[in-house]
């Protein structure tokens, strides 16, 4: 029993100096920027907001904007209840497919789910809700992105989309969808957001593994 409860303290300590060193890297390489010199435009923008619920972040858009569409990449019909498609906005993230399927609360999240999710999975989902025009807070920060900024991030986010049908969401407004791309420690819902604000060009952190790194950049 001794030796047992040595191993276990052992691999504790081992797990905290790991986690310490995750959080200190992920905070570190969050404040290097990538585009640096990126500006938002001074007039004839498109408004996108990043969203963040303290854990997840996501990216929310005009349904239509600069040519892009997202009314046929997210029809009504995937909808429980179609009339939310009514809402002239969607929030789309990218997550592992088991802890957005089995957390519908934060109550129902388990140490379980989170490290399977924290090792590596090849299923992933895009999570979309149908929303009306966010309002800024400090949970919800407004970008304003060149037209041709706004269609590399479309660009960007249908290319993380995988083919297969939607799946029900948690309420009436929201699906997810199959989606492409391994989640784990590093490929986080966060690293997500920033690759695909990257991607259209936007200032951003390196490496964005939690909320917070992805939300420092915007005031």
């Amino acid at each position: 029993m001794k030796r047992i409860a040595t191993n276990a303290a052992r691999a504790l300590g081992v797990f905290a100096v790991v986690a310490f060193v995750y959080l200190l890297v992920g905070t570190a390489l969050s404040t290097i920027p990538r585009n640096r010199d990126w500006r938002a435009p001074v007039s004839q923008g498109v408004t996108i907001w990043i969203e963040d619920n303290g854990v997840h972040t996501g990216i929310v858009m005009p349904k239509r904007a600069a040519g892009i569409d997202w009314t046929d990449d997210f029809p009504a019909a995937d909808l429980p209840d179609p009339r939310y498609a009514a809402n002239d906005h969607v929030a789309v993230g990218w997550g592992e497919r088991n802890f957005f399927l089995g957390t519908p609360t934060w109550s129902d999240v388990r140490p379980i789910t989170v490290l399977h999710a924290a090792f590596g999975s090849d299923e992933t989902l895009l999570h979309v809700e149908h929303i009306p025009r966010p309002q800024a807070s400090k949970d919800v920060r407004a970008i304003v992105l060149k037209p041709a900024e706004y269609r590399r991030l479309a660009a960007a986010i249908r290319a993380s989309r995988a083919s297969g049908v939607a799946i029900r969401g948690y309420a009436g407004y929201d699906a997810f969808y199959p989606a492409s791309g391994r989640y784990d420690a590093i490929r986080t819902c966060n690293a997500w957001t920033g690759d695909r604000l990257a991607d259209a060009g936007v200032k951003i952190g390196w490496w964005t593994p939690f909320s917070a790194s992805v939300m420092q950049w915007y005031h």
